[in-house]
């Protein structure tokens, strides 16, 4: 498999997400979040997510919608509320963004329905959301055909496809989304499935710590699984 993402295999990539959708179909951990299409649950979940445990995120992020049903009620209330409702989560200023967001997107008094943008284009304008929780803001609550990366799709993403780059190489990094873009699939229901794919591979699978080839679904087209082979024989 070729390392410049410019001349990738359209056939290993066609047939990586396929395997890759259909290990997640089988395997895929039942989450809350993976419940709901309300982009405003979704953005909860996916600030929540960064730099903490999905075991400490669960029962944080239940209690949370509880006290904050909507950005609407985020809105509402002074900054302190919501760091109060964020305590055990830390890295506060997730908390201190999402109440920015709440307020840009109520500035103009309208609080009773306030809905997050779809694009990821003008997710990105909004407070504290960056590229990531861009895409999958819009790929897993509006179901648009956008690309996202993380620390664990761009480790997954560079073990099959290119093993040269580096993630933490802002140029690597670069050509990673390339291909996160790529090795999408044609339709918007089914890039839900692709993204969240990706995410659960790297997480449970394809770790930092391990590559477990041996139950990897995707082994038999990872470029760094051919050359390990390769380089044992």
């Amino acid at each position: 498999m070729p390392s410049d993402d410019a001349a990738l295999d359209p056939g290993a990539i066609s047939d990586f997400g396929r395997r890759l959708r259909a290990w997640y179909r089988r395997s895929a951990r039942d989450l809350p979040w993976r419940r709901t299409r309300n982009a405003y649950r979704v953005l909860v979940s996916e600030l929540m997510l960064q730099q903490t445990q999905v075991s400490r995120v669960i029962p944080k992020y239940h209690e949370f919608l509880r006290t904050f049903p909507s950005l609407s009620s985020v809105a509402r209330v002074a900054p302190a509320r919501v760091l109060e409702a964020w305590t055990g989560l830390g890295y506060y200023a997730r908390a201190r963004n999402l109440h920015k967001l709440a307020r840009v997107l109520t500035s103009d008094g309208a609080r009773s329905r306030v809905r997050l943008p779809s694009e990821p284009a003008a997710l990105r304008s909004l407070p504290g959301i960056g590229a990531y929780t861009a895409g999958a803001v819009a790929s897993f609550a509006y179901e648009v055909r956008a690309p996202l990366v993380d620390t664990n799709v761009a480790r997954v993403l560079s073990r099959v496809f290119a093993p040269s780059l580096s993630p933490k190489r802002p140029r690597d990094l670069k050509r990673i989304w390339a291909i996160a873009e790529r090795s999408l699939p044609r339709t918007g229901s089914a890039t839900w499935t692709h993204n969240q794919a990706l995410m659960e591979l790297g997480a449970l699978v394809c770790t930092a710590r391990v590559a477990h080839c041996d139950r990897c679904p995707v082994s038999s087209v990872c470029s760094t699984r051919a050359m390990t082979l390769r380089d044992s024989m």
